[in-house]
């Protein structure tokens, strides 16, 4: 499958130390916008009602449902992720806006925030993640394990080998193992989230299981491919984070 959206480009980009523009959009290929949003601790209660009111009546279904997380993890710890799609760039066109919309989310839902951050775009890559497993219940798999990757200038070329190899083994192993890899569709500048993987979790006992992933690994490559798959995600990437998302029902447009 040919990539020619702004996600893979934009890794030519890292890559050539170029600025490239496009417009065009995989088909296959989902989309979702993100907002994080710096909560009045004051005024949460207020908010929580507000921003489900908003939600339920214009984010309920279709490519404009609407999904709350709170972050419970790292220097972000506190605050909100609100997230609308999956998508494509057409429906942007046709977005809530009028009859009240933007009247409500000003005066209703940012009233009660100090501010917003991070608005961004993220295209899942349909190759390599593994979500089938997943439905349209959010709940079902309630806490996302978001691991942020910075790619390091002049090493682009290492991206689509790295992921391909985790992609291989997480559909090798045993069970059920949602994850997904999604692409940054604007440049950030200094703050990289250039890409970003998760892995979903249908509770916090989850993160006790020991998950085999070297060994699949192992009999998929052979031991001795291990050390130059880490030298190869060392070299390609000069940053990673983490972060807990954890599903707030409450405030979602479900």
């Amino acid at each position: 499958m040919k990539k020619t959206s702004i996600s893979y480009l934009l890794i030519a980009a890292l890559l050539l130390g170029t600025i490239v523009t496009v417009t065009a959009q995989d088909a296959e290929d989902p989309m979702w916008e993100t907002i994080m949003i710096v909560p009045d601790n004051t005024k949460l209660k207020v908010l929580e009602e507000n921003m489900r009111k908003h939600n339920q009546k214009y984010h309920k279904e279709g490519p404009y449902k609407s999904t709350v997380y709170a972050i419970s993890t790292g220097p972000n710890m506190g605050k909100l992720v609100w997230m609308m799609g999956p998508l494509k760039y057409s429906h942007l066109d046709a977005r809530p806006a009028a009859g009240g919309h933007d009247e409500d989310w000003r005066d209703n839902v940012m009233a009660n925030v100090k501010r917003v951050e991070q608005g961004e775009y993220w295209t899942g890559d349909s190759k390599l993640s593994n979500t089938d497993m997943l439905t349209e219940d959010p709940g079902a798999y309630p806490i996302l394990f978001t691991r942020y990757w910075e790619v390091s200038p002049g090493h682009g070329f290492g991206v689509e080998s790295h992921f391909k190899m985790v992609s291989e083994t997480i559909k090798t192993m045993e069970g059920v193992q949602p994850w997904g890899l999604y692409y940054n569709e604007f440049q950030q500048g200094n703050i990289g989230r250039h890409m970003a993987t998760v892995s979903f979790y249908k509770s916090w006992t989850d993160f006790e299981k020991i998950e085999p992933f070297r060994a699949t690994f192992d009999k998929l490559y052979g031991e001795n491919a291990w050390n130059g798959f880490v030298r190869n995600r060392d070299a390609t990437f000069e940053n990673r984070w983490d972060e807990i998302w954890v599903y707030d029902k409450n405030m979602s447009g479900d």
